[in-house]
């Protein structure tokens, strides 16, 4: 399996988190303008990166059981190949899945939603549910839903102080989403948020 090893994240900027929650937005209009791979770096470090030697992260878990996995479906990303990767939070690295450009795709299963093909990228957001309702039962499938809105608010946030569009979506085909990123019926798509250069 290839491993692209990710830059740095950055843990200091000049945008403070009010000015975020003043200026987020969902946008849903790319320029052809592509991403880096250092934009794509601190994305993923907001959305579930490591910020303690015992393993907590970003957005907040029950039981710190962090159910949640973050994919990268990359087609317009300056030397970063076409493909499906899954982020590893522990080395900060992606993990490629597959080659090829599958932004279509999910824009297909998103039931024609255009802007999941548009964006440079679009992530991928699963939950395990197993991980957390093995302690928790049922209240488990709650906490794992609360724990994808968190990482998701954590990217949309890092996205506007990076000046890149995104939007979340909720409206997909589950299966079909999972065959995109070779996903089993034990991992749920729980968001798509495609992303770009704004307009």
């Amino acid at each position: 399996m290839e491993v692209i090893v990710l830059p740095e994240p950055v843990f200091d900027s000049s945008f403070s988190v009010e000015k975020a929650l003043l200026k987020r937005r969902s946008i849903r209009e790319y320029s052809d303008k592509p991403l880096t791979v250092n934009e794509i770096s601190q994305l993923l470090w907001a959305t579930q990166g490591i910020t303690h030697f015992e393993g907590f992260r970003t957005a907040p878990s029950a039981g710190a059981l962090y159910p949640l996995e973050v994919y990268v479906a990359a087609g317009n990303v300056k030397n970063l190949k076409p493909g499906i990767y899954r982020y590893n939070p522990f080395k900060h690295e992606l993990l490629k899945i597959k080659s090829g450009d599958f932004r279509k795709e999910l824009a297909h299963a998103s039931l024609g939603q255009e802007w999941v093909e548009n964006g440079s990228v679009c992530f991928v957001i699963t939950g395990i549910y197993d991980r957390t309702t093995r302690k928790y039962g049922s209240r488990g499938i709650r906490y794992v839903d609360m724990e994808a809105g968190h990482a998701a608010q954590n990217l949309l946030l890092q996205a506007t102080a990076l000046n890149i569009g995104c939007v979340t979506v909720g409206a997909f085909y589950d299966n079909h989403v999972r065959r995109i990123l070779g996903t089993n019926t034990e991992e749920f798509p729980l968001y798509l948020i495609p992303a770009g250069k704004k307009r």
